[in-house]
């Protein structure tokens, strides 16, 4: 073992103990780390292959607990602690995690294998995410309704209880955020289980907000395996909503369980989003987006540009130029401050990244981009595939990894048949100086998320979601709090006397 593997398995020990973590992923449940007796689970860095860590599955029984400390811990939540005191224990948390950008940045990215400025943007974002909701908790209130019977009705938003969160591996911290701090915010409490290969930074984030004052058991986290933890959670008499983000085939199967338990969900899936220039765009901008769109973060983003749909008098120069511009890219360890595009997350989608693309050179696509590997890294260098169809596995599949299937069109009619050409309604953008045509293809192009001369701009105060594969409901901004509460109608009679009903008058 070369002194680098050694010092990355000696880094990761330190960066948990800074964080008050176990040196081996354990479950947070009730305020108190506990180990799971299950299958064992391997931690791997993405760029070494060393291990990092091995723990056990929490199990289902684990979970059970997990859910029954939430429910117990919501109860609190919103007895002991008004609206606004909700608030200030989130601004609290916030200003905690604030101090601790830097470490959580870096475990993000020796766990995830994500470049560490990428990690820092994040985790900053995170912060944001808990400020924004915190202002929330005392502005959810309900509304009067002038109905004509001539009684008093108003209306309350009520939490839920408890919600059953599912986090992916491709942003761990990120979409930890991004779920727990409007549950909360709304009176709930979460159980929260983030990927099996990425829980490190989710227990780090819920056990720093248990320090800044978040009532322990309010959010526990589930360090193991969905077939196990997930649908033990699932079923679970306490939990009354269900919050999935992941891949297609996944939520399904999240959907038919809930649904079995007569439970609702929000499912946040996958894209194979269209980037769409025209021959009027700005070229550099344009270049640069659609770079940017597929790139970051290795192309493991939902909202991923998979899908370069360029003008037919545009495409020979776009790509020709993209190519050049895709191989300054500087590829390498997460950990080092220059790297701007690190490994796949992990093996298994190593090898469906390099499957597919495998696949597409064999359908006839030509293969743009730098090839080969970096020793055991899991690198798949930027590629382009182009000279396939529409319709051919690459453009309709998502691959979610750093690949991007150039496609042309002739006119807008048909840029905008191209995009909706797709199971999926996540996002999509477009580049044209033509602002009335920009906003004509946003209308027409079914997707969640349209960005106009820019891509990938997302903001908590946004609404974020899609339709058909992509899922339903959305995550984020006031919607989120929607799916996080639910209406109470509440009829006051203000009559003296008993009413006349349907003819029939009671006597006195």
């Amino acid at each position: 073992m070369d002194a680098r593997m050694t010092d990355r398995r000696r880094l990761f020990h330190t960066l948990c103990a800074e964080l008050g973590l176990p040196a081996e992923p354990q479950s947070l449940v009730g305020g108190a780390f506990q180990p799971g007796t299950g299958e064992a689970i391997t931690l791997e860095d993405p760029f070494t292959r060393q291990t990092l860590a091995q723990y056990a599955d929490c199990g289902t029984d684990l979970a059970a607990r997990a859910c029954m400390a939430a429910d117990a811990a919501q109860k609190l939540w919103v007895t002991q602690f008004n609206p606004a005191a909700r608030g200030v224990v989130m601004q609290a948390v916030a200003s905690a995690l604030a101090e601790k950008i830097e470490t959580f940045a870096r475990i993000e990215a020796l766990v995830a294998g994500k470049p560490l400025r990428d990690c820092r943007v994040e985790v900053t974002k995170v912060v944001e995410m808990f400020r924004y909701y915190a202002g929330w908790t005392d502005k959810l209130h309900g509304e009067v309704i002038p109905v004509p019977t001539g009684h008093l009705n108003y209306t309350l938003r009520e939490p839920l209880g408890v919600v059953f969160q599912i986090t992916p591996w491709n942003a761990p911290i990120f979409t930890a955020g991004w779920q727990i701090a409007p549950a909360i915010a709304c009176g709930n409490g979460v159980v929260i289980k983030p990927s099996e290969l990425t829980p490190v930074t989710t227990l780090a984030l819920v056990h720093l907000a248990e320090g800044a004052g978040l009532p322990k058991g309010l959010v526990n986290v589930l360090a193991g395996l969905g077939p196990t933890a997930g649908e033990a959670a699932i079923a679970h008499e306490s939990v009354r909503k269900v919050v999935f983000v992941g891949s297609p085939a996944t939520g399904r199967r999240v959907a038919m369980a809930a649904g079995a338990a007569l439970k609702p969900v929000v499912l946040e899936l996958g894209g194979k989003s269209a980037n769409i220039v025209f021959a009027d765009a700005d070229l550099k901008p344009a270049l640069l987006g659609a770079q940017a769109a597929i790139f970051s973060t290795a192309g493991q983003s939902c909202v991923a540009g998979s899908r370069l749909l360029l003008e037919h008098s545009l495409k020979d120069r776009f790509l020709e130029l993209m190519d050049q511009g895709m191989r300054q890219i500087r590829i390498g360890d997460p950990l080092d401050e220059a790297t701007e595009f690190g490994p796949v997350s992990n093996a298994r989608q190593f090898a469906h990244v390099t499957a597919m693309i495998d696949g597409a050179v064999q359908d006839g696509a030509t293969r743009l981009g730098a090839q080969g590997t970096q020793g055991d890294a899991l690198i798949v260098p930027p590629t382009i595939l182009t000279g396939l169809s529409p319709q051919s596995a690459a453009a309709q599949t998502e691959i979610f990894g750093p690949v991007v299937t150039a496609l042309g069109f002739a006119d807008e009619a048909e840029a905008i048949a191209i995009a909706n050409d797709t199971d999926f309604g996540l996002a999509g953008a477009i580049w044209t100086r033509d602002g009335a045509r920009a906003h004509r293809v946003a209308a027409a192009v079914r997707a969640g998320t349209f960005w106009i001369n820019s891509y990938k701009a997302i903001h908590v105060s946004s609404p974020f979601g899609g339709s058909r594969s992509s899922g339903f409901g959305r995550s984020s901004g006031q919607d989120a709090l929607m799916e996080y509460t639910q209406p109470k109608s509440i009829w006051l009679d203000p009559a003296p006397i008993p009413r006349v009903a349907f003819g029939y008058a009671p006597s006195t």
